[in-house]
């Protein structure tokens, strides 16, 4: 079960750099959640959001990209899969 913390944000984020992925903070023509820019590796959060919906959104995403591996150290690849089986509470 992920905590909503600034911490469980840091390692949403560090794990989506890791996979190649930048994450942007913007303030957008969206009310919550995340978007992902065609193709670029783009994340964009609505910096607006609170803390809960940030991770919400970024553990969305996770559960539905195609992540390398490859690329990840033992600890985020147990996180992402930690991700992928669990719903996230609130």
């Amino acid at each position: 079960m992920l905590t909503a913390t600034n911490h469980t944000l840091e390692k949403l984020e560090m794990l989506l750099k890791t996979a190649g992925y930048k994450v942007r903070y913007e303030k957008g023509n969206f009310k919550t959640g995340a978007c992902l820019l065609l193709s670029s590796k783009m994340i964009v959060v609505n910096r607006f959001s609170n803390l809960e919906s940030k991770i919400l959104a970024l553990t969305e995403l996770l559960r539905e990209l195609e992540v390398d591996y490859k690329l990840l150290d033992d600890k985020q690849i147990a996180f992402l899969q930690e991700i992928k089986q669990t719903k996230l509470q609130l």
